[in-house]
C-alpha cells in the first residue's frame, strides 16, 4: 500500500464541514428549567475553589477542598507526564488506581496511569511505551486557582531515545473547569522544533488516552462505552470517528465516568482506540493502524507550530440520571469560542 505524506496545512480544510455540522446539534433541552446557567455553561451560584499544591515532581489539584487529581511530571518508571487518581465531583475515582491494586487488572501498568497524551511513533521514537522520555522543563505559567477554574502551563521536551538531545518542544496549557455536567479538563498543546522537521507516524498508540476505574470497565465491571452516534462497546466504536466518546458505569449507586472530546480545530478528526478492558484513546494519526486508509505521516516543518487539543469531562450523577454528554460537548464548543 502506498504511503501518503502530507503536511498539516493540507489537512485543515478537510475538517471545516464537520465542525459546522457539530455546532448545529445543540438541542433546546438544555433550557433554563433546571438551573440558572450562563452562556459559557457555568452556574450562577458560588463555584468551588480550584487549588494547587506543589510537591516534588507532582502537582496536587483540589476542587472545593477535595482531591481532584495529581499531575505527575517526574516518575522513576513512567517517563512522560500524566494525571493520576482523577476524582469525580462526588469523590469517586474515575481512573484506574495508580499503580494498579491487586483487585485491578495488571495489564499496561506503566502505560495506562490515568489520563495522558503521548505517541508511539514520533519521528520513529516511542514515547507511549516509555522507550523515550518526555521531559518536563518548567511551569511556564504557574498554577493559578480560583472559583470554578484553575490553569497551569508547562513546557515539555521530547528527548532522543538515548536521552541526550531535545528533539522538539511541547507547550501545553491545562485548564480545569467546574461545569454543570462535571469537571472539565481541557488540554491545548503546541508542538514545535527549531532544530529540524518532525513526523507523527501511523500507529494505534497515538494521542490522548485514559484508563477508567476497573469497576466501570465493560470487561471487569459494570460499564459501557458509548459514542455520539449511539454505538456501544469496544468492537463497535473502535476505529470510528465521533464528536465524543464516553466510558461510564455504576459505582456505589452513582453513574460515573469520563467523556473524551477532541477539539474540532485539530487538523482532522480522531479515530477511537476503544477497549472493553477499560481504555480509550483519541487518535488522529493512525489512519492505517485504525483501518481507515493509507499509512499516514504528518510532518511539521522546522519553525512551524502544530496544535492539538482535547476536552475530558469527568462526571458523576445519581444512578438513574445519566450525564447529557451531547449538551456538555456543546458547552465545550462554546467555551472554545469565548
Amino acid at each position: 500500500m502506498r504511503k501518503t505524506k502530507v503536511t498539516v496545512a493540507h489537512l485543515k480544510h478537510q475538517f471545516k464541514a464537520l465542525v459546522l455540522a457539530s455546532t448545529l446539534v445543540f438541542i433546546a433541552g438544555c433550557s433554563a428549567s433546571k438551573q440558572a446557567v450562563s452562556q459559557t455553561g457555568t452556574r450562577n451560584d458560588k463555584q468551588p475553589m480550584v487549588a494547587f499544591e506543589q510537591k516534588p515532581g507532582q502537582l496536587l489539584i483540589t476542587i472545593g477542598g477535595q482531591p481532584f487529581a495529581t499531575y505527575i511530571y517526574e516518575n522513576p518508571v513512567i517517563t512522560r507526564p500524566f494525571f493520576a487518581h482523577v476524582k469525580t465531583p462526588c469523590g469517586i475515582q474515575a481512573t484506574r488506581n495508580f499503580p494498579p491494586l491487586p483487585e485491578d487488572p495488571q495489564d499496561h501498568s506503566t502505560m495506562h496511569p490515568g489520563i495522558w497524551l503521548s505517541f508511539g511513533n514520533l519521528s520513529g521514537r516511542d514515547y507511549w511505551r516509555n522507550k523515550a522520555k518526555i521531559e518536563h522543563e518548567m511551569f511556564v505559567e504557574q498554577p493559578d486557582g480560583g472559583p470554578g477554574k484553575g490553569t497551569f502551563t508547562v513546557r515539555n521536551f521530547y528527548m532522543s531515545t538515548d536521552g541526550k538531545d531535545r528533539m522538539l518542544a511541547e507547550l501545553v496549557k491545562y485548564t480545569i473547569l467546574v461545569r454543570p455536567s462535571g469537571y472539565l479538563l481541557v488540554t491545548n498543546s503546541t508542538f514545535s522544533s527549531e532544530s529540524g522537521d518532525f513526523t507523527f507516524g501511523d500507529q494505534e498508540e497515538m494521542g490522548l488516552g485514559f484508563r477508567v476505574n476497573t469497576q466501570i470497565s465493560a470487561q471487569y465491571g459494570k460499564g459501557q462505552i458509548t459514542n455520539a452516534e449511539g454505538m456501544k462497546g469496544g468492537n463497535d466504536t473502535w476505529g470510528k470517528t465521533s464528536n465524543w466518546i464516553d466510558y461510564s458505569g455504576i459505582i456505589d449507586n452513582k453513574y460515573v465516568g469520563m467523556s473524551l472530546m477532541p477539539d474540532p480545530d485539530n487538523f482532522r478528526p480522531s479515530w477511537y482506540h476503544a477497549r472493553d478492558y477499560g481504555f480509550i484513546a483519541a487518535n488522529p494519526f493512525g489512519r492505517k493502524a485504525m483501518k481507515q486508509g493509507e499509512e499516514s505521516a504528518i510532518t511539521v516543518k522546522k519553525g512551524e507550530n502544530f496544535q492539538l487539543g482535547f476536552g475530558i469531562l469527568i462526571h458523576c450523577n445519581p444512578a438513574g440520571e445519566k450525564v447529557n454528554v451531547e449538551q456538555a460537548y456543546q458547552g465545550y464548543l462554546q467555551l472554545r469560542k469565548s
